[in-house]
């Protein structure tokens, strides 16, 4: 991918969110917060250490909540998530 431009014409090269390691986050939700696209979402981890929707009726089956890529398309490249993340879970990459 060649090089986008800034508004003051500096070269920058995006890097995309692709996945979010789920042993190391801890759903927070700081990167959520400061992601304006929707890319990623609140999800729960049961027993098993499969990602499942959060329900109600189904609190006593998480084990823990962690963020959950839902849009992967949506993501812009800069870095927010990324900055703000405490654990470094999330993987990014530059474009194909």
């Amino acid at each position: 991918m060649r090089a986008m431009l800034t508004r003051g014409g500096r070269e920058w090269v995006p890097d995309y969110l692709v996945s979010i390691n789920p042993d190391l986050c801890i759903g927070c939700g700081r990167c959520f917060k400061v992601c304006g696209r929707d890319v990623m979402t609140l999800k729960g981890v049961n027993e098993e250490g499969e990602i499942i929707d959060l329900d109600e009726d189904e609190d006593d089956e998480i084990e823990k909540k962690v963020m959950a890529m839902i849009d992967q398309d949506a993501c812009i490249g800069c870095g927010a998530c990324a900055r703000v993340c405490p654990t470094s879970c999330q993987t990014h990459a530059k474009a194909a």
